[in-house]
C-alpha cells in the first residue's frame, strides 16, 4: 500500500515538474516575444526643428512682417513702436541719416529696439567708406573716415581689405548695426558711371571679386554680416536707379565674364546676403523689367542656376526705378514673386503686409520667413556691442593709413 501511494506521488512530482518546466520556457519566451514587440513599437524619436516650431506658433502678420526692412530715420521708439516689436515686429531696420545723434543716443535708440523685440532684429546701414558712410552722422564722439574701396582696390592687397572690414564691423559694432550693407560688388566699367564709380573697387572683375570677398571676410570674422551688392551688377550704367531705371544692354556671355564674376566668387565663398539692384537687363529678360522685379534674374539665374542659397535683400523699394513705373503695391507682390526675402525701405509697410498677404501664397512667404529666422539664429543670436573707445579710435586710424 505504502509502495504504490509513494508511486503516484512520485508520477504526481514528475508531472508538476515537467508542467512547471514547460510553463517557465512558455512564459519566458512569451516575455520575449512581448519585450520584442514593445521595443519594435517604441517610436524612434523625432528630431524638431525649433524654426518650423517658431513658425507654426507665428500669425500671417508676424511671416510677412519679418520680410521687411524699414525705415529708421529718427532717434525715438514711440509707445506704439515698441508695442508693435512685442506684436507683430518688422524683421529690422535701416539706419538712415536721421537715426544718428550721439553715439550714446544712438545706442540707445537701437538697445530700445532690440530688447523691446520678440525676435531679434536686424540692423542694418550703409557703411561703405568713400562718399556713403552713415555712421560718420554720428555727432560726438567722431567714427573713422573709410576710403571709397576704388582707393583699396587700387593697393591690391587683400590683408588691407580684411583690415578695412574689420574697421567698419568694430565702429558698427558700437552703435550695435548686425548688417553692413557693403561691400559693393559692383565693377567701375562705365567711367560715366556717376551712382557707383568710385564705390567700386575695380574695373578688373577679378580685383573686385577678390577685394570684395576679403573686405566682407574683415566684416564677418569680426561679427558685423556682409551684403554683396548690386545684383546682377549696376558697374556699367550712366543712370542712377535712384532717379530712373538703368538699362544694360548685355549678354549673358558678356555678364559671365565680368559684372557676374564677383557674385560667384561671393556665392563660392558663402555670401549670406546678396542685395539685386534695380537694373534692366532686356538680353536676359526679354523687358525692361527690373531685377529686383524679375524671376528670370532673382530666382533662375542668382538662386537656380547660380545656387546662391542665402538671403535675397533688395535694393531700396523708394528709388525713383521702381517708383516711377510701378505702384507700391505692384513694386511689394512683384517683389516677392520674383524671389526676394527681404524688402528694403518699402514706403508703405502695412500696405506691403497686406499686398503680400492678398497675392502670395503662403508657403511661398514661409520659404523667405524660414531663412530669415534661421539667417538670425546663426548669426545675430550672439551679437556683442562693442564700447566706444572703438569708434574713431587712433588705431583704426593707424590700420587705415595705406
Amino acid at each position: 500500500m505504502i509502495k504504490k501511494l509513494l508511486a503516484v506521488l512520485g508520477i504526481a512530482v514528475i508531472t508538476f515538474g515537467i508542467i512547471a518546466t514547460v510553463s517557465h520556457f512558455s512564459n519566458q519566451d512569451n516575455s520575449t516575444d512581448t519585450e520584442g514587440a514593445l521595443a519594435e513599437a517604441e517610436p524612434t524619436p523625432i528630431k524638431t526643428d525649433p524654426i518650423k516650431e517658431q513658425m507654426e506658433a507665428m500669425t500671417l502678420d508676424e511671416k510677412v512682417a519679418q520680410m521687411l526692412i524699414v525705415n529708421k530715420n529718427d532717434l525715438v521708439v514711440s509707445e506704439e513702436e515698441q508695442a508693435k516689436l512685442k506684436t507683430v515686429p518688422y524683421g529690422g531696420y535701416i539706419l538712415m541719416e536721421n537715426a544718428y545723434g550721439t553715439l550714446a543716443q544712438t545706442r540707445l535708440m537701437v538697445e530700445t529696439l532690440q530688447l523691446n523685440a520678440k525676435t531679434p532684429l536686424i540692423i542694418a546701414t550703409d557703411q561703405e567708406g568713400g562718399v556713403v558712410q552713415r555712421i560718420k552722422n554720428i555727432s560726438y564722439p567722431r567714427a573713422s573716415n573709410i576710403p571709397n574701396m576704388y582707393s583699396v582696390g587700387q593697393t591690391g592687397n587683400l590683408d588691407y581689405a580684411t583690415t578695412v572690414g574689420r574697421v567698419l564691423a568694430e565702429e558698427l559694432r558700437t552703435v550695435g548695426v548686425n548688417v553692413d550693407f557693403a561691400p559693393v560688388a559692383d565693377i567701375y566699367s562705365n567711367p560715366n558711371n556717376t551712382v557707383i564709380g568710385r564705390r567700386s573697387f575695380s574695373a578688373n572683375p577679378q580685383t573686385a571679386a577678390e577685394m570684395s570677398q576679403a573686405l566682407a571676410a574683415g566684416l564677418e570674422q569680426n561679427g558685423v554680416i556682409a551684403t554683396y551688392k548690386h545684383f546682377p551688377g549696376h558697374g556699367n550704367t550712366s543712370t542712377d536707379s535712384h532717379k530712373s531705371l538703368p538699362i544694360i544692354n548685355r549678354s549673358r556671355e558678356q555678364l559671365d565674364e565680368t559684372e557676374l564674376v564677383p557674385f560667384k566668387n561671393a556665392i563660392a565663398n558663402g555670401a549670406k546676403l546678396i542685395m539685386v539692384g534695380h537694373i534692366a537687363l532686356p538680353q536676359i529678360t526679354g523687358d525692361n523689367t527690373p531685377a529686383t522685379l524679375s524671376s528670370k534674374i532673382t530666382t533662375d539665374l542668382l538662386r537656380t542656376e547660380l545656387g546662391y542659397k542665402g538671403l535675397i535683400v533688395t535694393d531700396g523699394l523708394n528709388m525713383g526705378a521702381l517708383t516711377n513705373n510701378y505702384s507700391d503695391a505692384d513694386i511689394y507682390k512683384l517683389a516677392v514673386e520674383a524671389g526676394a526675402d527681404l524688402l528694403v525701405l518699402p514706403r508703405d509697410p502695412q500696405l506691403a503686409i497686406e499686398t503680400i498677404k492678398a497675392n502670395i501664397p503662403e508657403s511661398r512667404i514661409n520659404e523667405s520667413v524660414y531663412r530669415i529666422l534661421k539667417f538670425k539664429q546663426d548669426y545675430l543670436a550672439n551679437y556683442q556691442y562693442l564700447d566706444a573707445s572703438y569708434l574713431g579710435s587712433a588705431e583704426h586710424s593707424a590700420a587705415l593709413a595705406h
